[in-house]
């Protein structure tokens, strides 16, 4: 029941615009093609037959995706603030805890991924990601 509630909400973003446009086909196109994508799956979750009992609600796996949520949510809001590579290595650094992981590989991880990927999108495909706070090493 909730799963389909959930999947009815998705089908409400169909005014989203993404405000950059990194590629030649326009700003449109990638956030179209995943709500697209995510609108058949939302689709599937409303109409599927019923060959197997919905589960019981769990509530460690609720409380569990909602932590994920509050992380994303805090990686929206200090992305500017800190930079793509400190809230790339926390937020990694977080989510790999949330699923369990333990800490040293969960923090190696998260630095390597944040230095990586910053290395991976600014230098190799010249796509501008924000310094934040490392701005001041750059000088």
């Amino acid at each position: 029941m909730y799963v389909r509630v959930f999947a009815a909400a998705w089908l409400l973003a169909w005014g989203f615009e993404a405000p950059f446009a990194y590629d030649p086909v326009g700003p449109r196109a990638y956030p179209l093609l995943l709500l697209f994508l995510m609108a058949c799956g939302a689709l599937w979750l409303l109409c599927k037959p019923h060959g197997e009992p919905t589960p019981r609600f769990d509530w460690t796996m609720a409380r569990r995706a909602l932590y994920c949520v509050l992380v994303l949510l805090a990686y929206a809001v200090l992305f500017e603030k800190l930079g793509f590579v400190i809230t790339t290595a926390l937020a990694t650094f977080a989510l790999g805890l949330l699923f369990n992981g333990r800490l040293l590989p969960c923090l190696i991880s998260g630095v390597l991924m944040g230095v990586l990927l910053f290395g991976l999108f600014d230098l190799l495909l010249d796509v501008p990601l924000p310094l934040g706070v490392l701005r001041l090493l750059e000088s």
